[in-house]
């Protein structure tokens, strides 16, 4: 008999783990990106295709958890038909409130989902930034970075 207890998650994240939302990828994509840490298995793939500066399409590719899963699914609802300045301003919070919330050490799917979109956006600029995408990192990327690093730091000292 198995000693974990499971977690709290509300309805709109079970319902999106089950039946995800825009699950796959695009072919010939105008944006792609990753976060995530293949180590503790939630990795978050996204892809955009734009027009005109705004997300037309959105697709997402999913390593790991209900939550990892249900985060990545509905960050891809929020963003279609967004303009990309508005997808940026998108925060890992409002990823967590749109889900119901999610148990705290969970936080970290939602901050992935939302680490990954804003590497897409970043990527498809390339070093033709618009006035209103930071040239250094966010807060919001360098944290998407800390929770890989630390993902990486944890698991790597588990695996010895």
């Amino acid at each position: 008999m198995s000693t974990r207890v499971p977690l709290p998650y509300t309805p709109r994240v079970l319902e999106l783990f089950r039946e995800p939302k825009n699950l796959g990828r695009i072919d010939d994509a105008d944006a792609f990106a990753q976060a995530g840490s293949p180590a503790c298995g939630d990795v978050i793939s996204i892809y955009l295709r734009i027009r005109d500066g705004v997300i037309e399409d959105a697709k997402f590719e999913s390593y790991g958890c209900a939550a990892n899963i249900a985060a990545a699914s509905v960050l891809t609802e929020i963003v279609k038909g967004k303009r990309l300045e508005e997808a940026w301003n998108i925060d890992w919070q409002q990823i967590a409130d749109e889900l119901g919330g999610l148990p705290p050490v969970k936080k970290h799917c939602s901050i992935l989902a939302v680490g990954a979109l804003r590497r897409a956006i970043r990527r498809y600029f390339g070093d033709n930034l618009p006035e209103w995408l930071p040239k250094d990192l966010t807060s919001v990327e360098r944290q998407a970075l800390e929770e890989e690093e630390m993902i990486e730091r944890i698991y790597g000292k588990l695996r010895r």
